[in-house]
């Protein structure tokens, strides 16, 4: 069994409103200091396979569902 976390996140340069607006509202509750907010994505999931294969197949779930290449980077790694 192996239980993989991939973290999907937009890339440089790329807007991201759901960061600004989180960042704008805990400015409106008072919290100061913050320099950026950035909206990022997690799926933890497990397999039954082997270490190698899990992260192969991580891989290859964000190449052709999870993550958009234009817009978006991600990282696969083993929990």
């Amino acid at each position: 069994m192996a239980v993989i976390d991939i973290r999907i996140e937009l890339k440089r340069g790329v807007a991201d409103p759901e960061g600004t607006n989180t960042r704008k509202t805990l400015e409106s509750l008072g919290f100061k200091g913050i320099e950026s907010v950035k909206s990022v994505k997690v799926f933890e999931i497990e397999l039954d396979m082997s270490d190698e294969d899990a992260l192969k197949a991580g891989d290859e779930y964000c190449r052709r569902l999870l993550a958009n290449p234009v817009v978006q980077s991600y990282r696969v790694s083993l929990r």
